[in-house]
């Protein structure tokens, strides 16, 4: 298979002039852009851009009958201010690709151009990832009809993991998870008088005392807020943000319901409203696909990495394994290196030839 993408472009200058200039889910317009034009010097057979909001997919197709492989990447960045210190660093206050999508689109684009020997690849720049919205929205898009895989791998550096080596298996490989946001609404009073009004402050005390007695790992309070900044005012309004976490979407849906009913039945007086956010379907690895990269990580002699699967944070992947056979795997950052998320993480450049070699042979595998 040829690698014209990886001769003639520099990978690295790729993945650094993306880290300059990160942008948030939803609105991945200039990356999309830079990955559109870098896509049309490889001739793919067919190029699909706006899918599911910014995302693009290219297609290069055999001409001979076989099954379809997809590996995906992500487009967006966060809402974190980028404290890396590389000179390489994002241009854009306050945004940064500290989770590595960055680095894992330059690993898709060095496999641009190829053509497997039967069937066909497709490369997929997902957007929204970090919402959980983008997958979700890549599938509900018609254009995705013609693109629809057999296969779909992708992979996420993981700090922690020594440098290069790959953890995968079958079954849950990343948690799903929701944020709610409760609203609780009563009536205010004179802060002398608060017995006239009625305050939320009963039921959030409750509701944290409640999170707390739940599953370990299972509910994050993440934000609270009560009340005006003053002295004389009973409050009479409270927003509380909650994280719900499982290995299943199964167990988060239960999870959701115990929580709606312990809410109505504790909201006294008060009124209750509860809005869904950052969705994230449990990401379960099929096991011929997992198969498939552990294959690829023993061909290539690249070390097994001990991993606890499933991986706690979500991940938007999941949402594919309804259309085809799945599986994402964890390549590793460094032992010592700054966490996902860290304002310091940077992705590790030397990550991108041996995750491009990863999906280089799992697609020589399934394709012959």
């Amino acid at each position: 298979m040829s690698d014209p993408l990886g001769m003639k472009h520099d990978l690295i200058a790729l993945r650094h002039a993306l880290h300059r200039q990160p942008e948030l889910s939803g609105a991945e317009a200039g990356t999309a852009a830079l990955i559109t034009d870098a896509l049309r010097g490889t001739a793919p057979d067919r190029l699909v851009t706006g899918l599911g909001g910014h995302g693009v997919a290219a297609v290069y197709d055999s001409g001979q009958p076989g099954p379809t492989v997809m590996f995906r990447a992500e487009l967006d960045a966060l809402p974190i201010p980028d404290a890396s210190g590389v000179a390489h660093a994002s241009q854009r206050p306050g945004l940064g690709h500290l989770c590595g999508h960055d680095g894992h689109m330059a690993i898709l684009m060095g496999l641009a151009g190829t053509r497997p020997a039967r069937g066909r690849m497709v490369l997929l720049f997902q957007p929204a990832e970090e919402t959980g919205a983008g997958a979700r929205a890549v599938l509900a898009d018609p254009a995705f009809g013609v693109l629809r895989p057999d296969y779909a791998f992708a992979l996420h550096n993981m700090p922690g993991l020594p440098l290069g080596a790959v953890a995968v298996a079958a079954g849950p490989a990343s948690c799903a998870s929701v944020g709610w946001r409760i609203a609780l609404t009563g009536r205010e009073a004179h802060a002398a008088f608060p017995e006239t009004g009625q305050s939320p402050a009963p039921m959030l005390a409750r509701l944290v005392r409640h999170l707390a007695s739940l599953p370990a790992n299972s509910a994050t309070l993440c934000h609270m807020n009560m009340g005006a900044p003053a002295f004389g005012i009973a409050p009479g309004r409270a927003v509380a943000h909650v994280t719900l976490r499982s290995v299943t979407d199964d167990g988060l849906a239960r999870l959701e319901a115990d929580l709606a009913a312990w809410c109505a039945e504790n909201a006294g007086g008060l009124a209750l409203d509860i809005s869904r956010h950052d969705h994230f379907n449990a990401t379960l690895n099929d096991p011929e696909a997992a198969a498939h990269v552990d294959a690829a990580r023993n061909t290539l002699g690249i070390p097994q990495a001990e991993f606890a699967f499933p991986m706690r944070p979500s991940e938007d992947f999941g949402a594919f394994s309804a259309q085809a056979k799945c599986a994402l795997f964890f390549l590793g950052a460094g032992t010592d290196h700054p966490a996902l998320h860290d304002p310091a993480y940077d992705f590790p450049d030397a990550l991108i030839a041996p995750g491009q070699a990863m999906f280089r042979q799992v697609l020589a595998q399934i394709t012959g």
